[in-house]
């Protein structure tokens, strides 16, 4: 298949890109600015402009599938109101110009992959949330629904849309996991807040192998919950963590202090509470790699 990609160069595009190639597929990845190397035999470069709605449709004519993936890091700096603005305008805006510019094309994709987050449900406690569940109503599943709603286009063409829900994705390349290492192969690590709020994760492996399975599996549409089976606590998740580093664990970080330190985005991605289920992956037959988080993290550590 000949797919385009955004995002490629982000923590799943760039497991996602190689596996694609390596699969026989030829990549068209989508960039802000083209790279200053030459990018690898298989992969074209596009330039677009999601923020100025400039993309130039006869470059994206002759494709099968479309993977979408790019938009702002959530994790990286202080959540100001022009923070804010670039999470979620960079979702909803490049999501609108790449559905909207597909839509058009005389002969279409047959499937749009959508990147979205488990922070549509916001912080449930110990809710058990599927896909059918309601929306939170905080910032982040504010975003999620706009995000969502922005590939409208796509599915009124009859492009089949499929919007992968990610959980903590886990890759020590980067994501929440990376910037935990430091201080747990110091010793220093420790639960988060109170510990009880559930953490939904997959490994990165899993978050390739569910974009794959979503380009191929023809009656795969709309909202697919894309976690590991085994969402667990934040204190499990640490136990577990300091197990496979052979680390103590036993210095908690305070919710005050971390609400001090990152302001709300302490809330909405330290302390919220998500306890999500793969239950159409699971229905779908979708294979886990990486179903339990000791195996998991043993493989992306390589311990």
């Amino acid at each position: 298949m000949k797919i385009i990609v955004t995002g490629a160069s982000g923590l799943v595009g760039s497991a996602l890109v190689p596996t694609l190639i390596a699969g026989g597929h030829q990549v068209t990845a989508l960039v802000r600015r083209a790279s200053r190397h030459r990018p690898p035999a298989d992969v074209t470069e596009v330039e677009w402009d999601p923020a100025g709605g400039q993309l130039d449709a006869a470059r994206l004519v002759g494709h099968d599938a479309a993977v979408h993936l790019a938009g702002e890091p959530i994790a990286a700096g202080r959540w100001t109101d022009a923070k804010k603005r670039r999470i979620r305008e960079s979702r909803v805006q490049s999501t609108r110009l790449l559905a909207e510019t597909l839509a058009r094309l005389q002969t279409r994709p047959r499937v749009l992959v959508c990147a979205s987050a488990i922070g549509y449900y916001g912080s449930r406690g110990a809710e058990v949330l599927i896909e059918e569940s309601a929306p939170g109503n905080d910032f982040l599943a504010e975003v999620c629904r706009a995000w969502e709603a922005a590939a409208e286009p796509a599915r009124a063409a009859d492009i089949r849309t499929v919007h992968l829900r990610f959980g903590v994705v886990l890759s020590k390349e980067g994501g929440a996991l990376a910037q935990m290492l430091t201080p747990f192969q110091l010793g220093i690590g420790g639960q988060i807040g109170s510990g009880k709020q559930y953490m939904s994760w997959l490994a990165l492996d899993d978050a390739v192998g569910m974009i794959e399975f979503a380009l191929n599996a023809e009656s795969f549409a709309g909202a697919v919950n894309a976690v590991a089976p085994q969402p667990v606590t934040n204190r499990e998740f640490t136990q577990t963590l300091g197990r496979v580093l052979g680390r103590p664990t036993f210095l908690p970080m305070p919710a005050f202090a971390l609400r001090l330190a990152l302001g709300e985005m302490a809330d909405a991605l330290l302390l919220a509470s998500a306890r999500v289920e793969p239950t159409r992956l699971a229905a779908a037959g979708y294979e886990f790699k990486y179903p339990q988080l000791e195996g998991a993290l043993r493989h992306v550590l390589h311990k």
